[in-house]
């Protein structure tokens, strides 16, 4: 007998009682989470997203800066494929990419059942093993599957209230097209521009787009009508440039939006809050590069970012103003960032929401409330109040009886 291949080939008992004893210690440590007495706030991370990478260095910055005192983060993992799971390791590991495929991952489903308002953990061969209660889910995740409503709609589904927008704010605040419609209704304005869907006739979509172009003007934006942190934008100088722009953005959405290039520069406002909102400082958006691309927004190397804005105050207060106007048209909740263009002539014109931006301690809207007097530790305590309040308002309305 080769005593030596025998040592290392564990036989069906000791594997069965390894498997007993390792199921045993990840059982022990979901009750652990489930006996905790404080509020269990689920914090989403990752993401099936071209932002998955975003999404993890801002969710380690929430779990950095939460208050552990008051609230238990209850980390929830979502892989590049979908796949979700409880994660039990060291929040470092989030931050590196390292999170996934470690024993300790738990996988779990969401319970649909309103009364319950908890997650489902099972084992990774599919054994049902806890029912975790959670007070509320802070989606920590950008662009789709994340950003555009879905998240949120699984979740209002299920009863369990969202810290941010809500359903339709946020697939509208996603959709760049339907948002400059609404907010062009409530007089603000907004960058001319046309749609393109795509119709599988590629040569007649972008002879559409070059006749559409010349009643718009060069230069003009190339964009994915639904996609965030500048992926399949393009500055288009010139005619010849057009059709490779489209293409591009094509490769994120199945529709893209061509709109005017306005002349100025970008500012932004942070906004808290449901009824009451709080409006964080003006901040404002120096370029040395064509646009605010992703490689910009994420490393600066030749840009910065003022905050406050260099403007005087009285144009300071109309951006607000105009944040806070945008902010309640398109339905918004808890928090959102709002990014507009200062003309040349000093008029605003409205850019886009963010409803779950970047959360990283040097991103735009933890600094421009940082610049009121709000920290980032504050920042948190008040968006997971505002959103276990809003949740408890809508559990009330869809109450039967």
């Amino acid at each position: 007998m080769n005593l030596q291949l025998f040592s290392k080939a564990p036989n069906a008992t000791y594997r069965r009682e390894s498997e007993r004893s390792g199921h045993k210690e990840i059982t022990d440590r979901l009750q652990t989470i489930i006996q905790d007495s404080r509020k269990r706030i689920v914090i989403l991370f990752g993401g099936c997203s071209s932002e998955y990478s975003v999404s993890l260095q801002s969710a380690y910055a929430v779990i950095c800066h939460l208050d552990q005192k008051e609230y238990l983060p209850v980390l929830i993992g979502i892989t590049k494929t979908g796949d979700w799971y409880l994660y039990l390791g060291e929040t470092d590991r989030i931050s590196e990419d390292t999170w996934c495929g470690l024993k300790t991952n738990i996988p779990v489903s969401v319970c649909p059942n309103r009364h319950e308002s908890c997650l489902m953990a099972y084992t990774e061969d599919g054994e049902f093993m806890k029912k975790i209660p959670v007070d509320a889910v802070f989606p920590v995740l950008h662009g789709r599957n994340g950003e555009d409503g879905t998240v949120q709609g699984m979740f209002e589904l299920a009863g369990i209230p969202v810290i941010g927008c809500g359903v339709l704010a946020s697939s509208l605040c996603m959709d760049k097209d339907r948002a400059h419609k609404l907010v062009s209704e409530a007089g603000i304005r907004v960058p001319k521009s046309f749609v393109i869907a795509d119709d599988h006739n590629e040569n007649y979509g972008i002879q559409n787009a070059l006749y559409q172009a010349e009643s718009i003007g060069y230069p003009l934006f190339v964009k994915p009508v639904k996609a965030g942190s500048s992926y399949g934008v393009t500055k288009v100088c010139k005619r010849t440039e057009l059709a490779d722009a489209i293409r591009l953005a094509f490769q994120y959405d199945d529709t893209v939006i061509v709109e005017e290039a306005i002349t100025g520069f970008e500012v932004g406002c942070a906004v808290m809050g449901n009824e009451e909102l709080t409006v964080g400082e003006v901040d404002e958006i120096e370029l040395q590069s064509e646009f605010f691309d992703f490689t910009e927004k994420y490393t600066l190397k030749t840009s910065a970012i003022h905050v406050p804005a260099r403007i005087d105050e009285d144009t300071a207060e109309q951006i607000r103003q105009t944040a806070r106007r945008i902010y309640q048209t398109l339905g918004c909740k808890v928090f959102s960032r709002v990014d507009m263009f200062l003309t040349e002539n000093g008029e605003i014109v409205f850019n886009e929401v963010n409803t779950i931006p970047g959360f990283t301690s040097h991103s735009r809207f933890p600094n421009m409330m940082k610049a009121v007097g709000i920290s980032f530790e504050q920042i948190l305590n008040t968006v997971i109040r505002l959103g276990l309040e809003t949740g408890g308002r809508e559990d009330k309305m869809g109450m039967v009886g």
